[in-house]
């Protein structure tokens, strides 16, 4: 199976990493405009198999997609962070451009490819994505709930002061710092709800850690964080190429599930060897109902800035 990651930086390098020492993939393609980056990058990464034991091939290419030629499944992390004195919408339309670019490039070689989007702004990347290249909804999928969920387990098990793998939580929403939603009513400690071992104020305190988690990490690092993303990505791409069949919150188009349509955002999915397989129905209380409408609604208006690119 054949994987290609479209931007060699560090979360689409990370990515590259954890599907090779995982053996996810049988061959891993990373692709980069910067000439002689992605190839540094696979090389690098490459040197490490007799050490790390695995034999998953990786080519390193500068914009050359006709190497992706029948990549499974193709992870698009390209893009550029918003810079200081630039709008929203001037950070949208420069990301959306390139996403756009790249979908088709990849659609000319791989047609048959699953699409996971990483690019931010994650969710209306997602959306135009899906919009441009008029793929069926199961095969554009944007990662964002994998990470955020990642995120909230990581300050559960804090909180907890037990194992991280022994604690089941998920959030669901825009990727967002005020538009994600962790779930803390529905987050378990081995079967046990959290509520029974952590105070109301305990909860909140790490719904709202989760939320800021990727801010948090910008601060401490002055740069994106990419070890967890990058993991969250190989996470779902593993569930793809090996159809395990796990139920990853991502962001995905709706059509009436949980009262939204026309938008993709974050809910639970099944994800599989046809990318989303089914759309599960979380039953949300009325509190986290209408934190998801307010959600849907900040997404709606990023999603507007779209206007001049579809």
């Amino acid at each position: 199976m054949k994987v290609t990651i479209v931007g060699a930086g560090n979360v689409g390098a990370s990515c590259a990493e954890y599907i090779a020492v995982k053996r996810i993939a049988s061959e891993v393609v990373l692709l980069d405009i910067k000439e002689g980056f992605a190839e540094g990058k696979a090389l690098d990464l490459t040197q490490t198999a007799t050490t790390l034991g695995f034999n998953t091939r990786i080519t390193g290419v500068t914009n050359d997609y006709s190497k992706t030629l029948s990549s499974d499944v193709v992870v698009i992390t390209s893009g550029i962070p918003r810079k200081p004195g630039m709008t929203r919408e001037e950070l949208i339309g420069i990301n959306a451009g390139i996403v756009k670019s790249v979908a088709e490039s990849i659609l000319e070689h791989s047609p048959e490819a699953i699409i996971v989007v990483v690019s931010n702004p994650m969710d209306t990347m997602t959306y135009l994505a899906l919009k441009e290249t008029g793929l069926p909804k199961n095969r554009i999928i944007g990662m964002g709930g994998a990470l955020d969920s990642s995120r909230f387990k990581t300050y559960l098990s804090k909180a907890l002061d037990k194992p991280a793998n022994d604690i089941q939580g998920m959030v669901i929403g825009g990727h967002g710092d005020t538009t994600m939603i962790p779930l803390t009513r529905l987050a378990s400690y081995n079967g046990t709800p959290v509520s029974q071992h952590l105070s109301l104020e305990e909860l909140d305190e790490v719904a709202a850690a989760t939320m800021v988690g990727g801010a948090t990490l910008t601060k401490l690092l002055g740069t994106s964080a990419w070890y967890a993303p990058g993991a969250s990505v190989a996470y779902l791409v593993d569930s793809i190429i090996n159809d395990q069949k796990r139920m990853i919150p991502c962001s995905v188009y709706l059509e009436g599930e949980y009262g939204e349509s026309d938008i993709c955002i974050g809910v639970p999915c099944i994800v599989g060897k046809d990318g989303v397989e089914e759309i599960l129905d979380v039953h949300l209380d009325e509190k986290e109902q209408e934190k998801f409408k307010k959600s849907a609604a900040a997404v709606r208006t990023m999603n507007e800035a779209l206007s001049s690119n579809l």
